[in-house]
């Protein structure tokens, strides 16, 4: 019954461009097009670049506990990345669409799409895969998975679907806060180094910290304890 539960909340942050392509002119110059318009710029923009540190476990049990963190980590972030991707398309949507018959109606074509497609692979996910998830889509989005369907269903849909994720302990209400809670940062931490090696495609977050404070602040901590 979670796992159905699981796969409708899921389900109803998807929605069935943008493009750029750089061309090399030359070693130092190189033409960008945005949408059919080609702009000159000598040199192009790149994000932050951090250098990790080597991986540190106080005993066997904590270096198990993150490498366990870390593979399940990889598997559902895909899942949460789509889920940011899909709710701005869905909202988008529904902002062109006026009556409320018919923006109902599109949701509900949407779900059935989505459930179709990705059920299978959701009912897989353990409760600890799916507590993460949850946790990721908060990260990417600003939202709580209860507050999302609350907008895109209702009050009492969003409430039943809480309460079934209780009986099995999780909770869509969940937050990601790496500035406070310890897993929240190692879960930060592995997307980090996953974006650095490219085993994941990078979306950054919608919420408000820095990695690189992150990590000096639960070193800082760490050595206090110790």
């Amino acid at each position: 019954m979670f796992r159905y539960s699981f796969v409708i909340i899921f389900s109803l942050f998807f929605s069935l461009g943008f493009s750029q392509e750089v061309e090399k002119d030359s070693v130092t110059d190189y033409y960008i097009r945005f949408e059919g318009d080609s702009i000159l710029r000598s040199s192009i923009e790149i994000g932050e670049v951090y250098l990790f540190g080597k991986l540190e476990f106080a005993d066997r049990k904590e270096k198990l506990r993150y490498y366990i963190l870390r593979r399940k980590t990889l598997k559902v972030y895909p899942y949460a990345k789509l889920a940011a991707e899909r709710l701005v398309e869905l909202n988008d949507s529904l902002g062109k669409i006026k009556k409320k018959r018919h923006r109902k109606k599109y949701t509900k074509t949407v779900q059935k799409y989505i459930e179709g497609e990705f059920s299978e692979k959701l009912k897989k996910l353990t409760r600890t895969e799916g507590q993460i998830l949850i946790k990721l889509i908060y990260r990417q989005t600003g939202k709580t998975a209860f507050n999302l369907v609350k907008e895109l269903r209702n009050g009492w849909r969003a409430f039943w679907y809480n309460t079934t994720a209780k009986a099995f302990k999780i909770s869509i209400k969940e937050e990601f806060h790496p500035d406070r809670i310890h897993e929240d940062y190692l879960i930060e931490d592995i997307l980090q180094r996953a974006f650095a090696a490219q085993k994941l495609e990078r979306q950054e977050s919608v919420l408000d910290y820095d990695y690189a404070q992150l990590s000096n602040k639960w070193k800082k901590d760490s050595k206090k304890k110790n």
